[in-house]
């Protein structure tokens, strides 16, 4: 059993850590607003723009016709499947990172059963251990984001230009991105996407502009230079949706471990108390005993 002087120790430890998680917890809240409201701005443009390029891409023979951009047409095959793993560069935020990627090595051990390699690109150094151990010597890349406070497009724009030029020079034919949607601070969503090639849907077609409207320059020379900017843009918003998942699921990870700091104090409150309790009786029974031995 512990002693007293043991119990104080831990006790004021335990206090400590509570402090630190409080404190974490307020911070994370405080940066959560922000990083909300630019996840949630960030999501009608980014939806918008992949609509504009499906609809112009479904104009030029199915979004593989002579002439098409290799990020939209591909390379015609379907053998090396890159991964896009985002994590953050932080942990004390729960789950977040590890569910990420669970999704990701989900994906990697479904497309390895169908016969296809594997690779893997990150943004930040968290998912980087447990992918490595998973899959060592398949990390291809990797972007530094230790140095960077906030998401920006910067980021993105050299994120996604990296990824270009990957494809164009051959070391992938398919490009998975994975992160967390934000939903509240009690939920984030971990969520796959294919960026390159550009992924049409079924339903193009029908939401295409009218065949009437005539374009200058061409189709194909809009969509050269919307292609590489909507992969940038579906990057930053995977960021920013990163960054808010990230605030939310450390906020309510911090609150937890503040709750959990104050059962664990009360606990050791009460077992030092009957501690310091059985101590004093221990020693008015032997006080009374020496007297009446007298």
């Amino acid at each position: 059993m512990a002693s007293l002087k043991e119990l104080k120790i831990r006790i004021g430890s335990v206090k400590s850590t509570q402090k630190i998680t409080k404190a974490k917890q307020m911070v994370a809240a405080a940066k959560l607003r922000k990083a909300q409201a630019a996840a949630e701005a960030a999501r009608p443009y980014s939806s918008r723009l992949e609509a504009v390029v499906a609809s112009l891409a479904s104009k030029i023979a199915g979004g593989a016709g002579e002439g098409a951009s290799p990020l939209l047409a591909g390379t015609g095959k379907d053998e090396v499947h890159l991964l896009v793993v985002a994590n953050s560069d932080r942990g004390l935020a729960g789950a977040f990172n590890a569910n990420i990627v669970k999704a990701a090595l989900a994906k990697a051990r479904a497309l390895g059963l169908d016969g296809k390699k594997v690779q893997f690109y990150l943004i930040g150094r968290k998912g980087r251990p447990v992918i490595n151990r998973a899959y060592p010597g398949k990390i291809v890349a990797q972007y530094d984001t230790t140095g960077a406070k906030q998401p920006g497009y910067d980021q993105a724009q050299a994120i996604g230009q990296e990824l270009s030029k990957m494809f164009l020079d051959g070391k992938f034919d398919v490009a998975h991105l994975f992160y967390s949607r934000f939903k509240s601070a009690l939920a984030q969503i971990p969520t796959e996407q294919q960026i390159i090639p550009v992924k049409i849907p079924a339903d193009a077609d029908r939401n295409a502009i009218p065949a009437t409207v005539e374009y200058e320059p061409s189709e194909e020379a809009i969509l050269d230079d919307l292609l590489p900017r909507n992969i940038s843009i579906q990057l930053f918003k995977a960021l920013l949706e990163n960054n808010a998942s990230e605030q939310g699921a450390s906020m309510t990870a911090m609150d937890n471990a503040t709750r959990n700091a104050g059962d664990l104090i009360s606990k050791l409150t009460i077992q030092y108390n009957r501690s310091r309790q059985a101590a004093i009786t221990t020693e008015l029974v032997e006080i009374i005993s020496g007297a009446e031995a007298l």
